[in-house]
């Protein structure tokens, strides 16, 4: 996949030092990965440290805890479990620590997914998954661990085929059919629609060029008002 155009926008003032967290959401075919590498190369160019993960996974223990998910037949309940199991590896060995750097987590993927995939993909019981939040992302302080901003790369599920049809051979969730990753749509549009603050839609179904000017002006907004 060939680069966007070049997105110009000024991410930190230079003495802007806390650490950030942006989460990058969508199912696959959206073109999550490509906009993750050239916002990541943007914050270096600013001068900033960034750490980028993904979730599953981030971890080597999490890591392993991602091969079961995505390849292993289990329950709702079970694989539930082992998504935030996962996610309290991460946030404790990768996120903090980087955030209490300074540094910036850029994040394929975060809990979001999981209310998309597992509650509206798979239909389990949202409120369990709103315990198994607060039980793994609760703060000293008792806030919740959540991005500062999520980029929600929304694609309709026929487009994100196509694109994904000769891509590789597909995980468990990839090889469902399209109602499951149109529900997968419905979910992450529900927490969306929970926490409006934070969240931010881009329109993937547009062009790759599109794509990076819409992302390159969503966070020039949002550093400008960060930093202000």
């Amino acid at each position: 996949m060939r680069e966007p155009a070049t997105i110009r926008f000024f991410p930190v003032s230079h003495n802007m030092t806390r650490g950030l967290f942006i989460s990058f959401e969508g199912i696959d075919g959206a073109g999550k990965s490509t906009h993750i590498d050239r916002v990541a190369q943007l914050f270096r160019e600013a001068g900033r440290a960034v750490v980028l993960s993904r979730e599953p996974g981030g971890t080597p223990l999490s890591e392993k805890l991602r091969e079961l998910v995505l390849h292993e037949p289990m329950d709702a309940l079970t694989e539930a479990l082992l998504m935030f199991a996962a996610r309290r590896e991460h946030l404790g060995q990768v996120i903090e620590p980087a955030l209490a750097r300074g540094d910036v987590v850029l994040c394929d993927r975060f809990t979001d997914a999981t209310f998309a995939y597992q509650g509206g993909g798979r239909g389990f019981d949202w409120q369990v998954l709103v315990q198994l939040e607060r039980m793994v992302q609760s703060l000293p302080d008792g806030a919740l661990r959540q991005p500062e901003l999520t980029i929600w790369f929304d694609l309709d599920p026929h487009i994100a085929a196509q694109r994904l049809a000769s891509a590789r051979v597909p995980d468990k969730f990839e090889s469902q059919p399209a109602d499951f990753f149109a529900a997968v749509r419905a979910g992450y549009a529900k927490r969306r629609a929970e926490m409006p603050g934070r969240f931010a839609r881009i329109d993937a179904a547009q062009s790759l060029d599109a794509v990076g000017a819409d992302v390159g002006r969503l966070l020039s907004d949002w550093m400008k008002r960060t930093t202000a």
